[in-house]
């Protein structure tokens, strides 16, 4: 497991603190490890959660329709790098 960098563990303690993740820490979270299925075992309400509080909190714009958004939402490093690219441009 590779480690979490600051935009990684910021972006996780987000996702444990929106989703009332009980059994896991941000800590616990593997930057490459899959969010949904088998990975973390996230969900599509989770993921709408999880977008309505990024946007709050980043002001980026997660559109369903968009056909990146199974890319995005892959694990917490392509998510916080959506982030981040979303961001400076």
């Amino acid at each position: 497991m590779s480690d979490q960098s600051p935009a990684e563990q910021e972006l996780a303690r987000l996702l444990v603190e929106t989703l009332n993740l009980e059994d896991i820490g941000a800590a616990d979270i593997a930057p490459e490890e899959p969010l949904f299925g088998e990975g973390l075992g996230l969900d599509s309400i989770d993921a709408l959660e999880l977008a309505l509080a990024i946007s709050q909190k980043h002001g980026v714009q997660l559109r369903a329709e968009d056909e990146q958004t199974r890319e995005i939402f892959f694990s917490l490093r392509t998510l916080s790098n959506f982030i981040e690219e979303s961001r400076t441009t």
